[in-house]
C-alpha cells in the first residue's frame, strides 16, 4: 500500500467526535417488515447518537474461516433465510460500501491478515436493524466477519484494535442475539414478548448484570457459567457480535441496555449502547 493511498484514507474520514458503540438484538428477519416495539427503539437509538459517516457491522451471520471485510462500492443485500413472506424477500437496502472504509480496517487490525471481500454483501443481520435506523440508505455500510475458528477472548481483544473508527464517525455495531436457541423456541408463545423459559430468564439476568457492572470477564467466559448460558448461548455465532462491542468499551463510557426483553421462550432482543 502506496502511503498516498493511506493519506487519502485518512483524510476521508476526518477526526469526529467519538462515536458510540452498539450492540443490536436482531431477532427474528420478520423484525425487518414488522412494527413493533423493537425496530421503534432502533429508531429512537438512531436519533439519541450523531449521524455517522460510515458503519461498520460485525453480523451473526458472516461466520468465516478467517477475518474478511466488504469492499466493494454497492454491496447487494442478502437473503440469507427461508420460509418467510416474499415482502421480505422483495425488500431491498441499497447502501453504499466504502472500499476506503474495508481499506484502513484491515490496516488497523495488522498484522491479522483480513480479506477484503467483493463476493458478500449485506446480510439480513446488517440491512434488517439498519435499515430502520437510517431508512434512507444513505450511509455507507461495509460488514466485518467473525472468524469461527478463534475464541472469544480474541475476538475482544481484535475489537479493541478498531477503536481509531470512533474517532472518525464511524459507528460500529454488533449484531445478533445474546439469547438465541431457536431449538428451543416456544411456538405456542411465538410473538409473546416477556416470554422465556426459567433458563432463559437466569441467563438474561446473569449477562445484564455482568454488562451493567463491566464484569465483562464473565461474558467473554461464557462457556463457564453454568448450564444457563449454555442453553442460551449453544453456539456462538448469534453471542460474539456482542463481544465486539464490548470490546471497544472505554472503561469511563456509560453502558445501557434497550429493548430488554426475553420473546418466543428462548430468544432475547436485548441490546446495548456504549457511549
Amino acid at each position: 500500500m502506496q502511503l498516498n493511498d493511506l493519506q487519502n484514507i485518512s483524510n476521508q474520514f476526518k477526526n469526529t467526535q467519538k462515536m458510540p458503540v452498539l450492540f443490536l438484538g436482531h431477532g427474528s428477519p420478520m423484525n425487518a417488515i414488522e412494527e413493533n416495539q423493537f425496530v421503534q427503539g432502533f429508531r429512537n437509538v438512531a436519533k439519541e447518537i450523531p449521524k455517522p459517516n460510515a458503519i461498520l457491522c460485525i453480523s451473526a451471520h458472516w461466520f468465516t474461516r478467517g477475518t474478511k471485510v466488504t469492499a466493494m462500492d454497492m454491496p447487494k443485500t442478502i437473503h440469507d433465510f427461508g420460509g418467510f413472506p416474499q415482502a421480505l424477500f422483495d425488500v431491498e437496502y441499497p447502501a453504499p460500501g466504502n472500499p476506503a472504509l474495508a481499506k484502513e480496517t484491515t490496516e488497523l487490525l495488522a498484522p491479522v491478515f483480513v480479506e477484503e471481500d467483493h463476493n458478500w454483501g449485506l446480510d439480513h443481520g446488517a440491512w434488517s436493524v439498519i435499515r430502520h435506523m437510517y431508512p434512507n440508505a444513505d450511509i455507507p455500510v461495509i460488514q466485518m466477519s467473525i472468524d469461527y475458528t478463534k475464541p472469544s477472548q480474541y475476538h475482544f481483544d481484535l475489537a479493541k484494535k478498531l477503536e481509531k473508527l470512533r474517532e472518525k464517525g464511524i459507528l460500529i455495531i454488533g449484531s445478533g442475539n445474546i439469547v438465541h436457541n431457536l431449538r428451543m423456541v416456544d411456538w405456542k408463545n411465538i410473538n409473546t414478548v416477556g416470554a422465556g423459559w426459567d433458563w432463559a430468564v437466569e441467563a438474561r439476568e446473569k449477562t445484564n448484570n455482568w454488562l451493567l457492572d463491566g464484569d465483562f470477564q464473565n461474558l467473554i467466559d461464557y462457556q463457564k457459567q453454568g448450564l444457563s448460558l449454555q442453553y442460551a448461548i449453544p453456539t456462538p455465532d448469534h453471542y460474539l457480535p456482542l463481544i465486539y462491542s464490548l470490546g471497544l468499551k472505554e472503561k469511563s463510557e456509560d453502558l445501557i441496555l434497550f429493548n430488554d426483553d426475553l420473546i418466543a421462550g428462548s430468544l432475547s432482543m436485548t441490546s446495548v449502547k456504549i457511549g
